[in-house]
């Protein structure tokens, strides 16, 4: 089917995520940069041990999808993943989701119901879309899914569009780590929708 990429609970050396491989239908693309060009503490640091995430956008659809991988020191029960550093894969992929969506915004509401406990060392597929707009509310949802697409985790974000009038200050410095002019990110900031 096109899948090239290791398999769940396969780790390079001590503690390191295994290497991820696109899907046929997978387009790369870098989240956003923080302030002073730094990745976020999610997907930043990939050898670090702690989590290895690695997004990209399903070309059918837009959704983003990858891969998130739950090392050593993301531990919480003995021998699994914390509860927080999952929360924070999907907050993350939800917020990229829309973002890629085009609606400059951030979360609000983040509900997520743990369906089973994620072991260490393990390589999960994810998911994020969204789902609905209604004026500046943005509805997100994100999963994290073992090799047979059964869920670990499954996600509901309410994110809100930025209006550029309050936060344009912001959406500037958003412009400047993504590289691209600010007057065309605020032109681009969208209009409600109903």
């Amino acid at each position: 089917m096109g899948k090239q990429r290791r398999t769940t609970n396969q780790t390079d050396g001590a503690g390191l995520p295994p290497e991820v491989t696109a899907e046929a239908d997978w387009e790369p693309f870098e989240p956003l940069a923080l302030e002073g060009g730094q990745r976020s503490f999610v997907s930043g640091k990939p050898q670090s041990g702690l989590l290895r995430v690695q997004y990209f956008r399903r070309r059918d659809d837009g959704a983003v999808v990858g891969r998130a991988w739950f090392g050593p020191g993301a531990a919480g029960p003995p021998g699994h993943a914390h509860g927080g550093s999952i929360a924070a894969v999907l907050d993350e992929a939800m917020g990229a989701a829309a973002w890629l969506a085009g609606y400059h915004s951030v979360a609000a509401h983040l509900e997520v119901d743990f369906e089973k406990l994620i072991p260490l060392g393990t390589d999960t597929k994810l998911e994020a879309w969204v789902e609905k707009v209604h004026g500046r509310k943005v509805t997100t949802r994100g999963r994290l899914l073992d090799d047979a697409g059964e869920p670990f985790a499954d996600a509901v974000g309410l994110f809100v569009v930025l209006d550029p009038k309050r936060f344009g200050a912001l959406l500037e410095k958003v412009a400047e780590a993504m590289g691209v002019d600010p007057a065309e990110l605020l032109s681009k900031a969208m209009p409600p929708r109903e």
